[in-house]
Parts: structure tokens; sequence; C-alpha cells
């Protein structure tokens, strides 16, 4: 934008005169004056402060014994250019001129006009300054809250478009892994957009934004006059008097280009609207890049999402059609071994035993692989109801000591003064303990012996909780493996090496029961000496107080 001319520029103007000379004093009033210039008069300092002070002048013209005066105003100094005290004695601030003492009335008159248009000016461009930087940094807030890059390219070509009063604007990224292909365009109001062929091939703008970039540079040329032949691009935005590049980037190389083309006439880019162009380019190639690193990532977390629920679904469907006929296996060899017509011979029952067995643990793997299936998704089938903890816990253990005692394992269970009541789901909670229990029977070594404790007490913030720990003298877990026994399907590396048979699912399910019921689960181990896992539930302090 240019700016405004010394005419336009004209208000009245206002000047005050200082001369410790009342004859020059006179003489430079009574100038002023003639040209339409209002004057204040100051023989000496104390009244020049108190004319400034009082009246906001267009310029102040003082002889050079007075030029240390304070003001914003600009200071025409007049000057004895032979004397060295005089210019010794000039202590120029702000906006100043001087002119050779005595100075022709014509001189003065047009020195001071021309300093006042001077600051006008100086003034106007700082202003025009002000209001692009605060367009361009509403742009630039726009392009910061948006992670949509169509989005982003529509503002950075829009406020271009209306700032810089452009007819067309154009943006265009290139192929690159940063970004995505985008292509925006901004017509002045009343022009039809441009036509494909009337803008730069892709070859032509890389190019010249891989040169501008490296830079650090815009290029200002002027467009084709005439459009570029059949369907060929032209090299430049045509038709455009002028037109302006910009490049956007990221490290050493370019990633896209914005085009501005004038139509009507050429123009001149001052440094500081070429610098707030800049800024703005590099703020919209970061929220592009932003964006398309948040848009990779969504689509990569909705892919999970899908995978995730196949995943489900499968498990799901494999449980189902696994569990159909172990169900039916389970009830004939149910039949074989209680059948009193024809019994079956101790041999044959010793394999059918171990059958049982096996086909038991195929079971528990199917029902840990749907709980797994289900992760997440089965708060809405929890049925809470009030459970005492001392009650399943001895269901617990009277169900597992037939297995520890094949291991040739104890299982002590701690009489309870007491007899907790948890707001539970019973049937999850008792896979909880089973979970745990068999565990330490599973890592227990013959001989070796099990205790299950509980207690209740109350915790610093007034809310109480039910504590259940089950100690074993198994094989123990290592310290740089005991925080990962709760991810799914890890098994500690002396399970592996002993063989020891399992899935790694139980702890992972167990943790995720007991989140559920808004408690937690701790392990602690040491190697070769057994393991303690510790639950702690919070008590129905209402069923407590009944």
């Amino acid at each position: 934008m240019a700016a405004e001319s010394p005419s336009d520029l004209r208000a009245p103007r206002t000047a005050v005169v200082a001369d410790p000379d009342a004859g020059r004093l006179e003489s430079y009033a009574r100038t002023l004056r003639d040209a339409g210039y209002s004057v204040l008069c100051a023989g000496n300092a104390d009244e020049l402060a108190a004319s400034v002070d009082s009246r906001q002048p267009s310029v102040v013209v003082v002889d050079a014994s007075l030029s240390a005066v304070e003001t914003a105003a600009p200071v025409l100094v007049v000057v004895d250019l032979d004397n060295p005290a005089e210019l010794a004695a000039m202590m120029p601030s702000g906006v100043h001129d001087c002119i050779a003492k005595p100075p022709p009335p014509r001189e003065l008159v047009h020195r001071a006009t021309a300093l006042i248009d001077q600051v006008a000016r100086r003034k106007a461009a700082r202003q025009e300054t002000e209001a692009l930087r605060e367009q361009l940094r509403e742009v630039s807030a726009a392009v910061r809250a948006t992670n949509d890059p169509e989005e982003i390219a529509r503002l950075v070509v829009a406020g271009f478009g209306r700032t810089f009063k452009a007819d067309h604007v154009w943006l265009a990224t290139f192929e690159d892994s940063r970004v995505p292909p985008i292509q925006a365009a901004w017509n002045r109001p009343g022009l039809e957009p441009l036509p494909e062929q009337a803008l730069p091939d892709e070859q032509y703008s890389r190019q010249t934004a891989d040169r501008l970039w490296a830079g650090a540079e815009t290029m200002s040329t002027a467009g084709s006059e005439e459009p570029a032949a059949g369907d060929a691009p032209a090299p430049g935005i045509a038709n455009a008097v002028s037109s302006l590049a910009v490049p956007m980037g990221e490290g050493s190389s370019s990633l896209g280009i914005i085009w501005i083309a004038m139509l009507d006439g050429p123009r001149t880019w001052s440094g500081t609207e070429l610098g707030l162009l800049q800024h703005v380019a590099g703020n919209a190639a970061h929220g592009l890049i932003q964006s398309h690193l948040i848009s990779s990532q969504q689509q990569v977390v909705k892919q999970l999402q899908q995978l995730d629920k196949a995943k489900t679904d499968f498990l799901a469907t494999v449980n189902h059609e696994l569990r159909t006929p172990l169900t039916s296996i389970m009830a004939y060899l149910d039949m074989i071994q209680e059948s009193t017509e024809q019994p079956v011979s101790p041999e044959v029952h010793q394999m059918l035993d171990i059958v049982v067995r096996n086909t038991e643990r195929l079971r528990i793997l199917i029902e840990d692989m749907l709980s797994v299936s289900r992760n997440g998704l089965d708060d809405s089938l929890m049925h809470l109801t009030p459970v005492r903890l001392g009650q399943t816990l001895d269901l617990v253990a009277a169900a597992l000591r037939p297995l520890a005692t094949q291991q040739n394992v104890t299982i002590a269970v701690d009489p309870v003064p007491e007899d907790p009541e948890i707001l539970a789901d019973e049937v999850q909670l008792q896979q909880v303990f089973t979970n745990l229990v068999s565990n330490a029977i599973k890592f227990t070594p013959s001989g070796g012996r099990i205790e299950v404790g509980s207690e209740s007490h109350a915790a610093s913030d007034g809310s109480r909780w039910a504590t259940v720990s089950v100690a074993d003298t198994g094989i123990g877990i290592s310290s740089e493996e005991i925080d990962h026994v709760f991810t799914r399907f890890y098994r500690a590396s002396n399970a592996m090496t002993g063989a020891i048979p399992g899935t790694g699912l139980g702890l992972a399910i167990t943790k995720d029961i007991v989140s559920r019921h808004g408690g937690r689960i701790d392990v602690s181990s040491t190697l070769g000496s057994g393991t303690t896992v510790t639950v702690s539930l919070p008590l129905d302090t209402r069923s407590q107080e009944n």
C-alpha cells in the first residue's frame, strides 16, 4: 500500500518558534503566519518548554542555542554553520532538520512544511504496518486454531488476498510425505476463478519454491500477457501485471508455494510486507505439517480400533465354537465315569482322569480367552451383590485343595475374626482368588505352602478397605520381570524354563476384574523364595453400618 501524499496529510498547522533574539523571533513568526501557520513564540528555554507542553505543535522552529528542547514534534534548528559553538550546542532528538541562519523566508516555510510531511508519512507508514501485522496475526491465530489442512489453506489465501488487496491468491503443496496434496484459491469478489491453464505447473512451482526457500527469499515478477497456448500451463500467473511467489517449507526443502497476483498494475512490496508474508507462510507450513501428522495418527488409531474389534469378534466366535463341543465332551466323560451298568476298568478310569483334567484345563483356557475378548465391555455384565469375603476364600480353597494335594502343596486359610462384606460380582470375585491360588499351586514346588489371609482397615481418607494376601513359597519372580506380570500373555523366564504350563492371561484378567471393582492389586516377590499377591477392595460401608 502506498503512503498518503503530503497534500492528503495536511491539516491546520501549528508552530512554536523560539529564539533569544527578538528581531529574529518576530521575523520567523511573521514568515510562518503568512504561510498559514498558527504560531506561538518563546524567547527562552522556559517559555519554549511551556509552549510545547501547552500546544501539540506540528513543528518546532528553534535557534541552535535552544535546541535541547524535549518534544515529540519535529524540530527544525536554525544554526549558524560558521559558528562552532552553535554546532556543538545542537542536541538532536526525534525527527530533526536544520537550516542555515538567517533562513530565507521561502526556504524556512518549505523546510518546516517538508519536515511535517516527512513525520506524517512515517506515522502513516507505521500505522499501516501495524494494521498489516494485526490482520496477519488474525490469520496466523486462525491457522493455529484448526487441524484441518484444507481449512488452513483456505484461511491463508483468503487472509493474504484481503490484507494485500490482491486479485488472485493461489496455494499449492507438492508431492511430499510431510503434507497432504492441497490446492486452494482465492479471487477478489467479482473476478472469475483462474482457469487451470493460467496457473503455473507443478514443476515450475517446485523449482521456484526450492530456489526461493534455499535463499530465504520471495520473488516478484511480471506475469504473462497472454494465456499459455492450448492446455500448456503458464510459467507464472497468466494475465497478471505483477505477481509474488512466497515459498513454504521446513528444514532444508520446500513443500509448497503461494502465488499472489495483481491484474491492474505493478505492485511494489516493502521489506516489512515481505517479512510478514514469510512469517505467515511459515506458520501455515507448520500448521499443515502438524495437521497431517494428527490426521495420520487418527487414521492409525481408527485402524487399530478396527483391528481390535476384529480380534475381539474373532475370539468371541472361536470361544463359542470351542465351548460347544467341549461341553458335550465333558458331559459324556462324566457319564462314562459315573456309569454303574458298564463300569470301566481301573486302567481306563485312570486314562479318563487324565482326559478330564486336560479337558478342564482347555475349558479354563477358553474362559480366559473369552474374558480377554470382553475386556472393557464387562461392566454392564457385572452383577453386584453383598459378598462375604471369608466365605468366598473358604470356597476357593476347598475347590483347589485336591489340586494342591496332587502337587503335595499345603493351602492354609487364616481365620477371619470379622468376615467383611463386599459389594461385588460373586462369580468374578471367585475367579480372582481362584486364579491367584491356582497360580500359587502351579509355581510352588512339592512340599511348599500357600497362606491366604485377609484383614480390613481404614485408609487415611476415612475409606474402609478389605485386603487379601496370597503368599506362597514358590519359585518367585525376578525384580526385572515383576513389572510385566500383569501384561497379557507374558510369562516369566523361570516359568518358561521349568516348562510350567500356562497362557499368561490369569493375572491380566485378575487385575482387570479387581480394577472394575474399584480395587487394586500388587505383587512382591523374591526369586527362589516365593511370591505374595495382595488384593485391596473397597468395603461396602453401607452394609457395615446396618
